[in-house]
């Protein structure tokens, strides 16, 4: 085999157990690169790579310089036959013709079968049938831990069945201590609680040859419809990279990259004796490119279709003995939908993130009732250029009041009591969380949800959208329209068992201050809002950002809107403690919440007063006229006039004016339920899709009655949908067969990932970029407004189209004459230029201001020092210098940064503690204040030491609970606790 210390071996085969491969020494790989380079042939196969690695590094440069003499078809076929025949009698290889044309036919199945026998045997069985009798978050804990190595390389199988009855924590420690600390990084530990009922994601991570890395579990409080119903570990998320992370960067392109990973999902990933299957991708949208800026958000899953293991044995798996299509239509009859974009954009549904409403669909009566339609002068539908009727209602239907009731006070137990989001304001007392709890939900409970954003999966459908309160439907009711539903059931189809449920995405709730952005002010200036409007916001809010360190409502109300990066609301439990403004740290946290507001200042992102988010839906009496809508707030409904828009709008006449009027008929249908906007069902068109094409399936809508703004703007009128070409006719996924679809789907993940389509941003950079220079030009020019006009308009259509793009299936690209030469200043690119314009003036207004400069200098507060004494002070002394190390392991991390970096805080909370959080210690209170003074001392003496205040973190970030409370009771007044929600609203 290879020499010591020269290469680490890889544990099982990638295509046959779901291992990564070995990694072959640099001699063995250049020789495969320039072989493919020469002859232009297929890198080596993965099994092809372990027959080399078994036979070692000098009988396989020997073979490779062979072969690379020979006329080649199939490169891997040919390296297994020849290493398989090594062994043969010399006249067996005497024929270089016979080798050179024979191996390559050999069938893929026998030298799969000859390869599996020849490269493990049975004692490789053992090791993965030991893991299998493992609970597989253990099995699973094993593989992440290992590293690199191959498992027989660092276990025994005697040792892995020593572990099988430990407890979790105790499991977790031993495998740590025993591989973890070799083989795995320390950002690799999942050191977790274990018994906290969160989701659980397992995660496998490809690289472009095809050598796989097991990551988690990862805790996560959201939860999905396919995780609900398989189980978190029957679902493993598989992330394909498109780069290497060590010293061979740059070997492998994309177009061989790509073969592998087809190949991985046609074969399938072992996981001990589990097998995954490619299942079901989505874009993750904004929310993953902000986790991680160089990815694209596309995730893909694959789920458990089979398991040998013994600990899976005793467990029946509804999944077992099914085909992918058949494990496809349990959740829905997506082979019904007309092509397949939309056959992944509907499958996806089941990864939304939702809370599952507890309820017996079977007693539920689910009616289809119609849609609106449209109508013109004369009474007659009014249909779209593709002969489509157009209606009123898309997106929206009812459900009954006592369904709304139950799922009311259900909501409100899932948000609150899972997700436990007290907020103690340290009264130095126990808070009893379920009682406070308790109180609110009494409270709630007399007042319906208006709107439930939701997923409903029922014997082969799949419905989305909004439901509306109606106490007038008899109980236990839902109604639904065809505009809902996405998936029809398929009538002809063997009904197979239904994972039927009822999820809810959303609510419609109390709103929050709204803030502008560049679109809307552009809009806004575009329709008559003058400058002076915007600058005069902009000039106040600086203002407040120049003083959030010296004033604690300024600073309380930052630290909230700021919260993910004001670690989980730390600067709010330090200001709620009576800790000084002039706190070293929490001046320090302070300023990057300073300096994030500034940030968004330069982009125009300032609240704008009485202005507010609602979700909307369609009038249910009929009552408004087309310039009508209905609001109802906290006080019931409002009256006035209104400018209503949604974002992403593009087109000027996206902002509309309307006039809010009462209906005294809705009071008899929703109740005193409240927070929605209702658009009128008059008319040949539904105003919202006038307003950026959007709908009713949980869209919302920004609102503003600022009488400032409703005196200046006047609207536009309204986007029309241009005429477009008809993509051209495409396949249905039942005209595919069974291997067909998978290959095209997977594909189509491959095309989503690696190529993801630009047009949507080219479209809105390009017209934000045009419409700058069209708000600095006077009358004199009106050629060129003109000229500008016209592309905006284009533009605007070509992005309501990429929006749609992943559903309809059309390929959408912005061309090359209507992309800008050069960008404003205020967009930070490239090939400026000096923008003049009100987003110009913006910009430099906010980069020009003159920010404090927090004060260097490390003070120690007395109260914390009371107590330290040096001697005590050894054990947190060489925990912070482990957690130093660890995290900086953890930010130089290419992947999962942020949770890696929770993962190491939380472990030395833990130590704290005893528990993940202090309000659930299970060490004595009195200890615990003791030791966090000690680790409060530690990190400041550390922090003036290296002048750097950031480094005081470590005692707030670990120890923070302890010392805001403690710090507390040393005032010795009176306090009082808050839920975090009633902070928030106290602060919108």
């Amino acid at each position: 085999m290879w020499p010591d210390g020269q290469i680490s071996l890889s544990r099982v085969a990638i295509m046959d157990y779901g291992y990564p491969p070995v990694l072959l020494p640099h001699a063995v790989e250049a020789k495969l690169g320039q072989i493919c380079r020469y002859q232009s042939v297929q890198p080596a196969s993965m099994r092809a790579r372990e027959m080399l690695a078994s036979i070692g590094e000098s009988s396989a440069m020997n073979l490779l310089n062979w072969i690379s003499t020979q006329k080649i078809r199939d490169f891997s076929a040919f390296i297994i036959y020849m290493v398989k025949n090594m062994n043969r009698p010399p006249d067996v290889l005497s024929s270089t013709d016979d080798v050179c044309e024979c191996a390559p036919n050999l069938e893929p199945s026998s030298l799969m079968n000859d390869f599996r026998c020849n490269t493990y045997g049975s004692n490789e069985f053992q090791f993965r049938k030991a893991l299998g009798e493992l609970e597989f978050r253990k099995a699973f804990l094993i593989l992440n831990y290992i590293g690199k190595q191959r498992i027989d390389d660092v276990l025994s199988i005697e040792k892995i069945r020593t572990w099988k009855d430990l407890s979790m924590q105790c499991f977790e420690y031993e495998v740590w201590r025993t591989v973890g600390e070799r083989y795995a990084s320390q950002t690799d530990r999942r050191n977790l609680d274990w018994d906290s009922g969160k989701a659980e994601n397992y995660q496998c991570h490809v690289d472009p040859v095809g050598n796989f890395s097991f990551k988690g579990p990862f805790l996560e409080s959201t939860q999905t419809h396919l995780r609900r119903v398989l189980g978190d570990d029957k679902v493993l998320t598989v992330k394909f990279a498109e780069e290497m992370v060590d010293e061979r960067r740059g070997e492998f392109n994309l177009s061989r990259s790509k073969n592998i990973f087809r190949r991985i999902a046609k074969d399938g990933i072992l996981v001990g004796l589990r097998r995954y299957h490619f299942f079901v991708f989505k874009d993750g949208g904004k929310e993953e490119k902000r986790k991680n800026a160089n990815t694209t958000g596309v995730k893909c899953y694959f789920v458990c279709m089979k398991s040998d293991a013994e600990s899976d044995m005793h467990t029946p798996y509804i999944l077992s003995n099914k085909t992918i299509q058949e494990a496809r239509s349990m959740f829905m009859d997506v082979h019904t939908v007309p092509n397949l974009a939309k056959y992944m954009a509907r499958f996806s549904l089941i990864l939304s993130k939702t809370i599952k409403l507890e309820v017996d669909l079977g007693s539920v009566n689910i009616e289809r009732i119609n849609d609106k339609p449209c109508l013109d002068n004369h009474n007659e539908i009014v249909y779209d250029q593709n002969g489509q009727c157009l209606i009123h209602t898309d997106g929206t239907g009812f459900i009954s009041e006592d369904l709304m009731s139950k799922f009311s006070k259900n909501i409100f137990k899932e948000r609150y009591l899972k997700q436990k989001k007290v907020e103690t304001c340290l009264n130095g007392m126990e808070l009893n969380a379920k009682s406070v709890l308790d109180e609110e939900i009494k409270y709630v409970s007399g007042d319906l949800h208006l709107l439930i954003q939701f997923r409903l999966f029922y014997d082969g459908c799949a419905v989305k959208g909004t439901v509306l309160v109606n106490k007038l439907l008899p109980p236990n009711t839902i109604q639904v329209r065809p505009s809902m539903v996405k998936v029809e059931r398929d009538t002809d189809f063997s009904r197979l068992p239904s994972f039927n449920s009822f999820e809810m995405v959303g609510t419609s709730n109390r709103p929050r201050g709204a803030a502008l952005s560049r679109y809307l002010i552009t809009l806004l200036s575009h329709g008559g809002v003058p400058k002076s409007c915007f600058m005069f916001l902009i000039q106040a809010a600086l203002d407040d950002v120049q003083n959030v360190r010296y004033s604690k409502k300024l600073a309380l109300t930052a630290a909230v809107k700021y919260q993910e990066i004001s670690d989980n609301l730390l600067v709010a439990r330090m200001i709620f403690c009576g800790l000084p403004l002039e706190e070293p740290y929490l001046q320090h946290r302070l300023s990057i919440l300073m300096k994030e507001e500034r940030k968004g200042l330069k982009e125009g992102k300032v609240l704008l007063p009485n202005s507010y988010y609602l979700m909307g839906t369609a009038d249910p009496t009929g009552k408004l006229k087309g310039n009508e809508v209905c609001i109802i707030l906290d006080h019931g409904q409002i009256s006035g006039k209104v400018l209503v828009y949604r974002h992403p709008g593009l087109h000027f006449g996206d902002i509309h004016v309307f006039t809010a009027t009462y209906i005294e008929d809705l009071v008899e249908i929703v109740g005193n339920a409240k927070f929605a906007i209702f658009f009128s069902t008059q008319g040949p068109r539904s105003a919202a899709d006038e307003i950026a094409n959007g709908d009713f399936d949980g869209d919302m809508y920004w609102i503003s009655t600022n009488p400032e703004l409703l005196h200046y703007f006047k609207a536009g009128p309204p986007w029309e949908r241009s005429s477009s070409e008809k993509p051209p006719p495409q396949r249905k996924p039942i005209e595919y067969s069974p291997d067909e679809l998978e290959t095209e789907l997977f594909d189509l993940f491959l095309e989503s990932r690696f190529h993801p389509s630009i047009a949507k941003c080219a479209a809105a950079d390009s017209w934000l970029v045009y419409m700058d220079r069209l708000l600095t030009l006077g009358d004199e020019c009106a050629e060129e407004k003109g000229c500008l006009h016209q592309k905006m308009l284009k533009l605007a259509d070509l992005y309501y189209e990429a929006v749609d793009a992943p559903k309809s299936g059309k390929k959408v690209e912005v061309p090359k004459d209507l992309k800008p030469e050069r960008y404003p200043h205020f967009m930070e690119r490239t090939y400026q230029y000096t923008s003049t314009s009100i987003l110009g003036q913006i910009y430099d207004l906010v980069a020009s201001a003159q920010m404090d400069v927090p004060c260097e200098d490390i003070e120690l507060l007395p109260c914390f020092l009371e107590e330290v004494e040096p001697s005590g002070m050894e054990k947190w002394k060489g925990l912070y210098a482990q957690y130093r190390d660890e995290m900086n392991k953890a930010l130089s991390s290419t992947d999962q940064k942020k949770s890696n970096a929770d993962e190491v805080i939380q472990n030395y909370k833990k130590i704290l503690y005893g528990a993940q959080e202090y309000e659930e210690r299970t060490r004595p209170r009195e200890e615990i204040f003791r030791e966090a003074c000690e680790i409060y001392a530690i990190s400041y003496f550390y922090a003036k030491e290296k002048s750097d205040i950031a480094k005081c973190g470590f005692a707030w970030k670990v120890a923070g609970c302890a010392l805001c409370e403690l710090h507390a009771l040393k005032q010795k007044k009176n306090s009082i606790t808050c839920l975090s929600s009633v902070l928030q609203e106290l602060l919108k």
